[in-house]
């Protein structure tokens, strides 16, 4: 077969058709594949590496923006807001945030969040950096064992952080007075914790604290510990004087609290975490005594108690057995008086406390019935005294008074009513009045007009004794003056009677110096009586 001619050049060769390879790889592909590949190692490590997603519900959104603001732990950022939205209520704000990978292990049933802000509270002044940082949320984790990821924020940061060592309690209160959340706790005027969180009892009749004591100070709470208010200045007027007391510059300020075990059971054991405690309103009230047995009893007064109030101490002999519980009135429909029924509450025990060694020995007798009749046949009685004259204040004394009216218990009545005798001021003004009324009894009147014919007849008898008796007395007088003249003349150691007087009296010398030597020679003669004097011998 012969071939075409060839009109090419016979410079150009012929081309030889090559196979074309299927899977041929071409370099140009080679850098894209590597950024995919890159980009997914990123992608998945992104994934691996990204921390949990939590999301928080606060009251407002006050303080939280997108993106900027930060969550902390212990001042360590571990992550971001992404969002803030609306509730699907619009009652609440959800802040949604992402954390760190290392922070999943925080994130448990009982951590709190709370926004934290420049605030002002108990005394305290916290978030003041924020004013130029911007406000974070902080973070205090929980010691729970299960996880969480929806948490709801608190309003006000926790005063106590998780692992502070310590112990937590309970106190129950009539009113918070000038407490609030992160108001001091002290003992012997030593700062030792603060209170924590309060809220109103479901009955409205108080409200129960709770309260939070460092170590190593929680061990001085015993089972026995008292806690009082410590708020301001305490000033007490009442049958003891006038009282100020203050715990520290701090609690006049903002208020506190205080506790104290008292010295006898200052040897208990100390309390547990989460146990209760009463709160009392003064220190006084706190430390007072707490009897096991009290009794209650009625005394009936007719007398004005204007002084007198609850919690007004019942006194024997300057001992405090018991103190006032109620004062009421009362009207019997019998006799048609009022009267001022007092209840107490009395404490048998403080008639049997020990004064040394020992413990207490409970009431006096085994039957206190028995003994209380006995003491009233005797006298006992209830009287309302003066415990202050400044203030006024009154207060029920118990003692013996011999010489009071009979009486009785009643012990059927509830409480039993004991007798009364009045007070010392209304005896005197009893006996005022007693006396007034026998005053007026008195014909004052008739007295008068008696006096006043009596002042007549006394001036009509003057005026005879002038007419009549003092002529006559003037003449008697002048005699007797004369008289007294004469005898005076008499008397003079000139006159003749005189002179008389004095011979006689030397007359009367001589005749007893002859009758002495008389005597004499008889004495020495006696037998001169019968043979007479004898004759001198020559």
């Amino acid at each position: 077969m012969s071939r075409p001619p060839d009109n090419r050049s016979p410079d150009i060769p012929d081309a030889v058709a090559v196979p074309r390879k299927r899977w041929r790889m071409q370099l140009v592909w080679l850098v894209p594949i590597v950024a995919v590949l890159i980009g997914g190692w990123l992608a998945v490590k992104a994934v691996l590496d990204k921390g949990p997603t939590i999301t928080i519900s606060f009251a407002t959104g006050e303080g939280l923006e997108a993106g900027k603001t930060k969550i902390k732990f212990k001042n360590v950022d571990i992550g971001t807001v992404t969002s803030v939205v609306l509730s699907p209520d619009h009652r609440s704000v959800i802040a949604r945030a992402e954390l760190a990978k290392d922070a999943s292990r925080l994130l448990v049933s009982d951590t709190r969040f709370w926004v934290v802000r420049p605030r002002i509270s108990g005394g305290t002044v916290s978030g003041i950096g924020t004013l130029l940082s911007g406000s974070f949320i902080g973070m205090d984790v929980g010691t729970a064992k299960t996880s969480r990821s929806d948490f709801v924020g608190l309003e006000t940061p926790p005063v106590i952080a998780t692992g502070v060592p310590g112990r937590e309690f309970i106190l129950k209160g009539d009113d918070m007075g000038s407490l609030d959340v992160g108001s001091p706790i002290f003992f012997r005027r030593l700062q030792v914790g603060q209170i924590t969180s309060y809220a109103l009892d479901g009955n409205g009749k108080g409200v129960t604290m709770h309260v939070f004591v460092n170590a190593p100070y929680d061990k001085y709470v015993k089972d026995d510990t008292r806690f009082w208010h410590a708020s301001g200045i305490d000033v007490a007027l009442d049958t003891n004087g006038v009282k100020v007391n203050t715990e520290s510059l701090v609690a006049i300020l903002i208020g506190g609290l205080a506790f104290q075990t008292p010295e006898e059971n200052a040897d208990k054991n100390e309390a547990a975490v989460g146990e209760e405690f009463s709160l009392f309103r003064t220190r006084d009230e706190a430390m007072k005594r707490h009897d096991r047995i009290v009794d209650k009893y009625v005394f009936d007064f007719t007398e004005s108690v204007r002084g007198l109030s609850v919690g007004a101490p019942v006194d024997f002999r300057g001992i405090v057995v018991g103190e006032v519980a109620a004062i009421y009135t009362r009207f019997d429909p019998v006799t048609k008086q009022f009267s001022i029924p007092v209840e107490i509450r009395f404490y048998p025990e403080r008639f049997t406390s020990r004064y040394k060694g020992g413990e207490k020995r409970g009431r006096i007798a085994a039957d206190p019935h028995q003994l209380g009749d006995w003491l009233v046949a005797r006298g006992l009685r209830g009287q309302l005294k003066t415990g202050n004259l400044l203030t006024g204040q009154l207060y029920v004394g118990i003692d013996f008074f011999p010489n009071a009216p009979k009486a009785t218990i009643d012990w059927n009545a509830n409480p039993p009513e004991l007798p009364t005798v009045p007070g010392g001021l209304q005896s005197l003004q009893d006996s005022v009045s007693a006396l007034i009324a026998r005053l007026n009894k008195i014909p004052f009147e008739g007295i008068g007009n008696n006096a006043k014919q009596t002042l007549q007849d006394a001036d009509a008898l003057l005026k005879r004794l002038d007419s009549e008796v003092v002529p006559q007395a003037r003449s008697t007088l002048a005699a007797a003056q004369a008289a007294l003249n004469s005898a005076n003349t008499a008397l003079q150691p000139d006159s003749p009677l005189t002179q008389s007087t004095a011979d006689t009296m030397r007359e009367l010398a001589r005749t007893a110096a002859a009758f002495r030597t008389l005597a004499d020679y008889l004495e020495r003669h006696p037998e001169a009586l019968i043979r007479g004097k004898s004759e001198d011998k020559k």
